[in-house]
């Protein structure tokens, strides 16, 4: 199925082709598919990510009520806690985000993290890379695992970070050095008052002495915003268009996907080979970097073809 039958197939085509994706992810049908995807993005992709009960489901929520507000259509991940009985999601992220289900320009897929600890689904990047195609926003929530939660750095554009007022959150996102994952970071429940107020100054204090990712030159920010109210919604909103504009400037949104692609290669090689298969790569004459404009399903591809051939 290409791009343009999901298009038109509306959400029941999109859920099939995702269906699929998870499915057989080396069907050369899905392939075809997200080579096609890839090569035409158009999303800005936001990750929310953060402790479990920081209340990520209702941020997420205001965001996609803000969003269609302003005529964007929006695609959303929720990565969601695994049955232990069936392995699938249990479908509590997508439970939580309320929106208008009869509203065509908004779709919901619920992931199962099942044994990942990096807060994402082992098909989160596939997804994301056909609903970037479909959407002018994708929402990817992480299923909230705490401190390893990490991975949504490498899949989102703009990554916010949650944390809770009173619940000593502040402390940990410092401790757990994960100031270097998110561009914005969202302290939740404003309408608690003081004790938001509280945390945010926190955290402020703590990003005097940090800059978001490696290299970039985007200075990190501290929200306070309540879900409930609606208070600092539009200041939220706000700040994740400045983020898109940043990107947008002197081609860092390009060398951002591209140091995400080469991830990408280099984990999913590593959970199907292991360590010893990219060594074995190297020994091969086979180099991970990825060419600018290269194709990083391609590319995989290749290299798994080549490891395949010579276990």
């Amino acid at each position: 199925m290409m791009l343009q039958a999901l298009r038109d197939g509306g959400k029941r085509a999109l859920a099939s082709a995702l269906a699929a994706l998870e499915r057989d992810p080396e069907n050369a049908t899905t392939q075809a598919l997200l080579d096609a995807a890839w090569r035409q993005p158009c999303a800005h992709v936001v990750g929310v990510t953060g402790p479990p009960g920081v209340g990520k489901s209702s941020l997420c929520a205001a965001l996609v009520s803000a969003w269609r507000k302003d005529g964007k259509s929006v695609g959303i991940i929720a990565v969601d806690p695994s049955s232990k009985v069936s392995g699938g999601a249990l479908l509590g992220d997508r439970m939580r985000i309320v929106h208008d289900s009869a509203d065509d320009g908004v779709f919901v897929r619920s992931m199962a993290a099942r044994d990942r600890l990096g807060g994402l689904a082992g098909q989160t990047v596939a997804a994301m890379v056909v609903m970037r195609a479909l959407f002018d926003r994708v929402l990817i929530e992480t299923v909230g695992v705490g401190q390893s939660e990490t991975d949504v750095a490498g899949v989102a554009d703009t990554v916010v970070f949650c944390v809770q007022p009173g619940s000593g959150d502040s402390l940990q996102f410092m401790k757990a050095g994960i100031v270097e994952i998110p561009h914005l970071i969202v302290v939740t429940k404003a309408d608690l008052g003081s004790a938001a107020e509280r945390a945010r100054a926190d955290v402020a204090g703590a990003l005097s002495l940090a800059v978001a990712g490696a290299g970039d030159d985007w200075p990190l920010k501290a929200l306070a915003v309540s879900s409930r109210s609606g208070a600092g919604m539009d200041g939220l909103v706000e700040a994740l268009e400045a983020h898109r504009r940043h990107l947008a400037v002197e081609g860092r949104l390009a060398i951002a996907r591209h140091r995400q692609s080469e991830g990408w290669i280099a984990e999913s090689l590593r959970e199907r080979f292991g360590s010893e298969g990219i060594a074995r790569l190297g020994r091969l004459g086979f180099d991970l970097a990825l060419a600018p404009g290269g194709q990083p399903f391609e590319q995989l591809r290749v290299l798994g073809k080549a490891l395949g051939e010579v276990r």
